[in-house]
């Protein structure tokens, strides 16, 4: 049975893409896909390199908002912030 595609590594040129550099390719990729031309065995490698890039982009927006805080209200009306929670 094939490993599931989160328990798969990035490959490092994926992972020391920036998330808009990611998404760029991504999107080309996309599109490629899309139009149909090509080689079965390409559209095959470019789909798995899709499925890395995807990764990488959650991962990267993961990361971006456990960076994030909350604004909290309380009671007495004093501000704080708190954590974001990842959902």
């Amino acid at each position: 049975m094939p490993p599931s595609a989160s328990a798969v590594p990035i490959p490092p040129d994926i992972a020391a893409l920036s998330f808009e550099d990611a998404l760029a390719e991504l999107e080309r990729i996309v599109r490629q896909l899309e139009e149909g031309r090509g080689k079965l065995d390409d559209a095959i490698s470019s789909y798995e390199r899709g499925t890395a890039l995807k990764r990488h982009c959650e991962m990267k927006l993961r990361e971006a908002q456990a960076k994030i805080d909350r604004i909290t209200v309380s009671a007495d009306g004093s501000l704080g912030t708190e954590p974001a929670r990842i959902d």
